[in-house]
C-alpha cells in the first residue's frame, strides 16, 4: 500500500534558528524538533521568535508526537509554548529530554505536562503504518540524535544538528554502521543540516579544541570570562578540564546555567575534574585574578549580549574589569557578525582583551562540505532537502550535492510553508500553507505584531511628541495653553521657536474643530496630528509618533453636593 506524504517545514529554512519541520503520512503528522530564533537588531524589543502553530491548531486531532533530535534552543526553545497549546507525546534522549524538561517548566500553560518518552538510538516505535527509529550523531550536547521515519515508498530521514568527528569521545559518537544500514534500506527524503555548508575546510576536531582552550587557560595570567552556549555541554566539559589543569576555580553566572550543569552532572554527562571546582559569586573576592574563571551563558544560554551587558557594567554580578581576558568559546552564526564586532568594541573599551575561538580554529557544530557529501553517499537519498540556514547556505548544499551527483531537480530549496508532496512516483512542490512567525515579548505571546514592531521603530528612530490641550467645548474656547512634551525628538529647551510654533498649530486646529457644528472627537485629534505631523516633518525631517491628549472642562456642570465645584474629565485616548 503506497504512502501519501507531505512535508513542509514551518521554521529553519532560510533563516537561522527556529528548526521545526512537519511530515505528514497517511494523515498523521509528526514533528521534528521545535525550536526558537533568537531576534534580529529590526525586532525591538522581542525576546525570542518561535513558529507559527496555527496550521496544527486546526489540524490537532492528526498530530502523532514531537520528535527531538537534541537539546539546545533551536531545536526545543518553543516546545513549551507548544506544549501549553497541544497535549502531545514528545520523544527524545535521556539528555535531551531533561533539557526540555527544563525548557517547559519556565513557562506557565506548560509546567504540568508530563508526557515525556525517552528514546535510545535502539529504539524503534511502531504506529503502524509509520515506524520511527533513530541514529546517533555528533554535536556539542550529547544524546543528539537523527531521525527516521520509515513508510512504505522508503524512508524520510532528518539529520538534526550534526558533524563528523573521528576523535569524538563515546556520548558524542557518529554511528555509522547505523548510517550505512538506512541507507542500505533505501532512503526517500533526506532533511539534512545545512548551517555551515559553505564551509570547504575540515572542521577542526574537538581534541584540538580542547587543546586550545587548556592552552588559552594556560597562557593568560588574568581573569578569563567565558562566553559559551549553556547546553554546548561538550565546551563546558573542556573548560572544566582546563580549569583544573591550570589551578582555577569556576563562577557559574545564571540559574539557567546552574539547572543545566546540574543536570548533566546527575546524567554523568558531565564531570567535575576536582571536587572544589566550582565557586559561589560570595567568595569570588577571595581568590585571585589568575585563579579566577567566570562562565557566562546569558539569559536562555546566550552568551553575546550578556557580554555587551558586562562591559557596560550592565550585569547583574561580576563585569568585565581590565586585565581580563573575554574568551568566546561559541561560534556565532553569519547572522550575528556585526553584533560580535561590536561586542568586541565593547570589552576592548572596557579594558579587556578578546580571544575567539572561532577566529583561530575553524570550529563548528555543524557538518562542513565535505561531511555534508559523505553523508548523501552514504544514504545515497532519492531527494534532497537542505534544512537548517540562510538560503546562501541551503544553495551551498544544493551545489555541494550536485558535485557528488544529484540531479538539480531532486534538490529542494523550500520557504516557510512550503508543501513538498510525493504522489509515489515524483515529489513535487504541491503548494503551501500559511506559516508565520508567533513572537515573544515577556510574558505575551503572539501579542506583538507588525504594527506594534512598526511604532517601536518610529519611537527609536524619531521619538514621541505630546500635545496636551484643555477645551472647554460650551464655550468653544480653548482654555488653557496647549502644552507639549517631547521625548527622543528634540532637546525642548534648544528649540523653543519649533514649539511655539507648534502650539499655535495645534490652537489653529482644535479651534477650528470647536467651531464646526458637528464636533468629533476622532476628527479632532486626527486634525492635530496632521497639521503637526506636516510642520514637523517640513522642520525636521522627522516623522515623531504624535499623541494627542485632550481635557475636557465643563464650568456650567454642578454637581448635586457642591454647586460651586467643576468638573473636568479627560477624553479617554484610543491609540
Amino acid at each position: 500500500m503506497s504512502s501519501k506524504i507531505k512535508i513542509s517545514p514551518f521554521g529553519g529554512v532560510r533563516e537561522n534558528g527556529k528548526n521545526m519541520y512537519v511530515v505528514d503520512v497517511n494523515d498523521g503528522i509528526y514533528i521534528l524538533d521545535c525550536g526558537l530564533q533568537y531576534p534580529e537588531n529590526s525586532l525591538l524589543g522581542i525576546d525570542i521568535v518561535i513558529p507559527d502553530f496555527s496550521y496544527l491548531e486546526e489540524n490537532k486531532d492528526r498530530i502523532v508526537g514531537v520528535f527531538l533530535t537534541h537539546g539546545h534552543a533551536d531545536a526545543i526553545g518553543a516546545l513549551p509554548y507548544f506544549l501549553s497549546e497541544f497535549n502531545v507525546p514528545v520523544f527524545g534522549s535521556k539528555m535531551t529530554i531533561e533539557l526540555a524538561k527544563l525548557a517547559v517548566e519556565s513557562v506557565e500553560g506548560a509546567k504540568k505536562f508530563s508526557d515525556f518518552h525517552v528514546v535510545d538510538a535502539n529504539s524503534e516505535i511502531d504506529f503502524g503504518d509509520i515506524k520511527v527509529s533513530f541514529f546517533r550523531t555528533t554535536h556539542s550536547v550529547p544524546g543528539s540524535m537523527g531521525i527516521v521515519l520509515g513508510t512504505d515508498e522508503g524512508q524520510i530521514v532528518y539529520t538534526g544538528d550534526f558533524k563528523f568527528d573521528q576523535t569524538a569521545t563515546s556520548d558524542f559518537q557518529t554511528d555509522y554502521a547505523r548510517l550505512a544500514e538506512i541507507g542500505q534500506k533505501g532512503v526517500l527524503a533526506l532533511l539534512s543540516d545545512s548551517a555551515n555548508a559553505e564551509n570547504p575546510s575540515e572542521t577542526t576536531n574537538e581534541r584540538d579544541i580542547a587543546a586550545f582552550v587548556k592552552e588559552t587557560f594556560k597562557y593568560n595570567h588574568g581573569r578569563i570570562v567565558v562566553a559559551s552556549v549553556a547546553s554546548n555541554i561538550i565546551r563546558l566539559q573542556q573548560v572544566f578540564n582546563a580549569a583544573a589543569n591550570t589551578g582555577r576555580r569556576v563562577l557559574l553566572t545564571g540559574h539557567d546555567l546552574e539547572k543545566i550543569v546540574n543536570t548533566a552532572l546527575r546524567l554523568n554527562k558531565l564531570i567535575l575534574p576536582v571536587d572544589n571546582l566550582l565557586v559561589e559569586e560570595a567568595d569570588l573576592d577571595k581568590l585571585a585574578p589568575e585563579e579566577t574563571v567566570i562562565l557566562q551563558t546569558g539569559r536562555m544560554g546566550e552568551p553575546i549580549k550578556a557580554l555587551q551587558r558586562m562591559a557596560n557594567k550592565q550585569e547583574k554580578g561580576p563585569q568585565i574589569e581590565p586585565g581580563d581576558v573575554v574568551f568566546i568559546t561559541t561560534t556565532p552564526s553569519h547572522a550575528m557578525e556585526t553584533t560580535v564586532a561590536k561586542t568586541d568594541d565593547m570589552i576592548y573599551r572596557a579594558g579587556a582583551e578578546v580571544i575567539s575561538i572561532s577566529n583561530e580554529l575553524n570550529s563548528s557544530g555543524h557538518a562542513s562540505k565535505n561531511d555534508l557529501q559523505f553523508l548523501i553517499n552514504m544514504l545515497k537519498p532519492e531527494y534532497l532537502i537542505p534544512v537548517q540556514g540562510e538560503y546562501r547556505l541551503l544553495e551551498a548544499h544544493a551545489m555541494a550535492a550536485q558535485e557528488v551527483g544529484m540531479k538539480s531537480d531532486h534538490i529542494f530549496l523550500t520557504a516557510k510553508g512550503d508543501v513538498l508532496t510525493y504522489d509515489g512516483e515524483t515529489m513535487f512542490l504541491g503548494g503551501s500553507i500559511d506559516v508565520g512567525n508567533t513572537m515573544i515579548d515577556g510574558i505575551g505571546v503572539g501579542d506583538i505584531g507588525n504594527i506594534v514592531l512598526r511604532d517601536r521603530k518610529v519611537l527609536s528612530d524619531d521619538g514621541i511628541f505630546v500635545a496636551v490641550v484643555t477645551i472647554d467645548r460650551k464655550k468653544k474656547k480653548i482654555i488653557a495653553e496647549p502644552k507639549i512634551t517631547s521625548r527622543g525628538f528634540v532637546y525642548v529647551k534648544s528649540n523653543k521657536n519649533l514649539m511655539h510654533e507648534s502650539s499655535e498649530i495645534i490652537k489653529k486646529a482644535v479651534q477650528a474643530n470647536l467651531d464646526h457644528k458637528e464636533f468629533d472627537w476622532g476628527h479632532l485629534k486626527q486634525d492635530v496630528r496632521e497639521n503637526l505631523n506636516h510642520y514637523l516633518f517640513e522642520q525636521t525631517k522627522r516623522h515623531p509618533v504624535i499623541l494627542p491628549v485632550i481635557m475636557e472642562v465643563n464650568q456650567h456642570h454642578r454637581s448635586k453636593q457642591s454647586k460651586s465645584k467643576a468638573t473636568a474629565k479627560p477624553e479617554k485616548e484610543t491609540e
